[in-house]
């Protein structure tokens, strides 16, 4: 018997989730849910986005912990690593369930920063054609050359579509030797190579964790390594590209336009949801940068918690099984 516990609050729309959880589980896995442990607590496997040393510790039995979203969050990995906690037994994972969903947010991304949608649909709103005959510069995609940051599952399916666009696909990612799917073309390198690589980028694409060795990845001097004109599209973490370099390089035209779903402020409470800038920068008065909320892994939606739901039972199965579990993080490097 292998006893999990979800550490959550179930609303009723999550409660059929929890159903479709449970009719995709192996026989033999029991499952608990709510933010009261069980009493004793015995679960073997713990589902939850930020534990408490008191919830890590409460188990003798616990041996795995999932986090139910991609990343780590730097409170729960300091108190996995710290010696004095006693959890070095516990192994660590993530659901990659919203890799399509993140990928087409950043095709999307892409396309309007290429051909400036958004400044196109807010002249013809107030019924201006002029920028129809008197355009500014768009980019072509086709035939250009995209880098990108984080070749993992998110990274894979980006160069896909972009490859079917007729682009030339050149990647970074920690393992540059690893397998990569069938039928898939691209040039794959270690984060040593990225000076070489960033003045061939007509298309920077950040798909990258935030982490210790990530934060800031992308400053000035990397900025002013891409051609004059390059586009920046960032799904991965919004602190990996320095906030300040990145407002510059877009306002003074070096980078021609950016994709933004990820951001440096995000909003403290429910009430400051309404009224809160994205950046200490006011990257909102700029034409050229598409906006986006933080939405592209489709939090929230049917489908993307039908395949939260999917992926988790994958993973319970495996570890019940005693086989390997997809996606363990390495609390060295965070992700």
């Amino acid at each position: 018997m292998t006893h999990v516990h979800l550490l959550n609050v179930l609303s009723p729309t999550e409660q059929l989730d929890l159903a479709a959880l449970c009719s995709d589980l192996e026989p033999g896995i029991e499952v608990t849910t709510g933010l009261a442990l069980p009493d004793p607590a015995t679960f073997d496997i713990l589902v939850a986005g930020r534990p408490t040393l008191q919830q890590l510790r409460a188990s003798p039995n616990l041996r795995l912990l999932v986090i139910p979203f991609a990343g780590l969050p730097d409170d729960t990995r300091a108190l996995l690593i710290d010696p004095a906690n006693g959890l070095g037994h516990v192994a660590v994972h993530n659901l990659h369930h919203n890799t399509v969903q993140t990928a087409e947010m950043a095709l999307a991304l892409l396309l309007a920063a290429a051909r400036l949608l958004v400044p196109n649909d807010q002249a013809l709103r107030r019924g201006d054609w002029t920028l129809r005959y008197d355009p500014p510069p768009v980019t072509i995609l086709h035939g250009k050359t995209i880098l990108i940051l984080g070749y993992g599952a998110i990274g894979q399916h980006v160069g896909r579509v972009c490859q079917a666009l007729g682009m030339n696909v050149l990647a970074v990612r920690r393992r540059p030797a690893a397998a990569t799917p069938s039928g898939l073309i691209a040039v794959v390198h270690s984060i040593a190579a990225l000076p070489n690589l960033l003045p061939q980028a007509d298309v920077l694409m950040i798909t990258l964790p935030l982490t210790e060795e990530t934060r800031g990845l992308v400053g000035a001097g990397e900025l002013a390594l891409v051609p004059a004109g390059a586009l920046l599209i960032n799904v991965g973490r919004g602190p990996v590209v320095d906030e300040a370099a990145l407002y510059q390089a877009l306002r003074s035209g070096r980078l021609a336009a950016a994709g933004l779903d990820v951001w440096y402020c995000y909003p403290e409470s429910e009430a400051a949801r309404s009224h809160t800038l994205p950046s200490a920068y006011p990257f909102h008065e700029l034409d050229n940068v598409v906006l986006s909320p933080h939405s592209g892994g489709g939090f929230g939606s049917p489908y993307t918690e039908r395949e939260r739901m999917l992926h988790l039972a994958r993973l319970l199965n495996a570890a019940h099984r005693d086989e390997p579990a997809p996606n363990r993080v390495d609390l060295t490097l965070g992700y």
